[in-house]
């Protein structure tokens, strides 16, 4: 059964969690799934960037308990909670958030590099309420992305918040009305892709590194190198759009 779908549009991977009668949660198969959408983003050098959503205007309510319970696993051994959470990925994506972002669902779109959400999302992380953590990066990454008292509000009540409230939060990058995000993420996306491939790859090697200095001298020396360096700069100097190979 398919529970990822995938469609190309223009140079971007839309990629739709479809589990909508269980509100898009993540079990072994969309774990397994997704981790394969992923890999068909970096692979294709055609692809530069990806949207993930979820069906029928609901992100993904997290982890499928009930899956859980049955000793079915959301998770990807190397690739965390959904087979994204840990995976380095070197293309750009992008979550598209209508509906519940809810514990995993939120750290799946805490996984991606932007967060586009409609004003109506939810966004929380209620697994102290089931006597959990958020150990899918949520934990980890929430502190690092907003103040770290708003941060611990999250963590320790597990109280949701708006879509809206999120762009102020400064945790979103777009708020858009209802039913809009994946058309806002899709024209966001449009716009990364403009840029050199290469570049945005080491922009995001960068950031994640331990060492983030050492990484982007090495990443830099990697650039001057490559022809898409050559024909940023020719292109800018002839007045023109440049033409991206990705090498």
């Amino acid at each position: 059964m398919t529970e990822v779908r995938t469609e190309r549009i223009g140079s971007t991977l839309l990629i739709t969690i479809d589990r909508p009668q269980a509100r898009n949660a993540v079990n072994a198969a969309v774990a397994t799934q997704l981790a394969a959408a992923l890999d068909d983003l970096e692979s294709d050098p055609t692809l530069r960037a990806g949207v993930l959503t979820g069906a029928e205007n609901t992100f993904s309510a997290g982890m499928d308990l009930k899956a859980a319970l049955k000793g079915e696993s959301p998770e990807i051994p190397g690739r965390g909670f959904g087979g994204l959470t840990e995976a380095e990925l070197a293309k750009p994506l992008i979550a598209a958030v209508e509906g519940f972002a809810m514990g995993g669902g939120f750290e799946l779109a805490l996984g991606c590099d932007l967060i586009v959400a409609a004003e109506n999302a939810k966004f929380g992380l209620p697994e102290v309420k089931r006597g959990l953590i958020a150990a899918g990066g949520g934990v980890l990454r929430l502190p690092k992305r907003i103040p770290h008292h708003l941060a611990m509000e999250f963590l320790l009540t597990g109280e949701p918040v708006t879509g809206h409230r999120a762009g102020e939060l400064g945790l979103v990058n777009r708020v858009t009305p209802a039913g809009d995000a994946a058309a806002v993420a899709l024209q966001l996306a449009e716009k990364l892709a403009e840029n050199a491939p290469l570049a945005l790859a080491a922009v995001k090697k960068i950031v994640r590194a331990a060492d983030p200095k050492a990484v982007q001298r090495e990443e830099v020396k990697k650039l001057m190198q490559s022809r898409d360096v050559r024909e940023g700069m020719t292109a800018f100097a002839e007045r023109r759009a440049p033409k991206w190979t990705g090498e």
